[in-house]
């Protein structure tokens, strides 16, 4: 049989594409309820009124806004935070700063790797032997 631990409750569970145990599925499935209810009756409020009236965590909240499971688009005060900085954002997981500075780690990392191929290139050049022979040299 093919079971496993809940990673909320502990408790044993046979293995489901939940990932957790019928019991805690359905408790997230109430604070998911919970959440998109107060959301519909008030558009207007950001993510710390909606966990102070809904009793669900903001890092659940969060989660369930990275999921998908809640929009945020039509929520104009509600904001998530940059998963590097911490600086609020409406769409994706990281910031625009966050984002270029690592684009430009990248593109350094690939200048930098190229650089030491080259460099390899280079002194594997010098260490091959070249064998002549004078006698035939016009």
């Amino acid at each position: 049989m093919n079971v496993d631990y809940c990673p909320r409750c502990g408790k044993l569970y046979a293995k489901n594409v939940l990932g957790m145990c019928h019991a805690c599925y359905k408790e997230l499935d109430k604070m998911y309820e919970a959440c998109v209810e107060y959301l519909r009756k008030h558009r207007g409020c950001d993510i710390q009124q909606l966990s102070a009236e809904t009793g669900v965590s903001v890092k659940q909240i969060i989660k369930f806004i990275r999921e998908g499971r809640i929009s945020i688009m039509a929520n104009p005060n509600m904001t998530i935070p940059c998963e590097v900085c911490g600086k609020d954002i409406r769409e994706g997981t990281i910031c625009e700063s966050c984002r270029s500075k690592l684009n430009k780690d990248i593109q350094r990392m690939h200048g930098e790797e190229r650089h030491r191929e080259e460099m390899q290139e280079i002194e594997r050049a010098r260490s091959t032997y070249q064998i002549r022979d004078d006698k035939y040299r016009p």
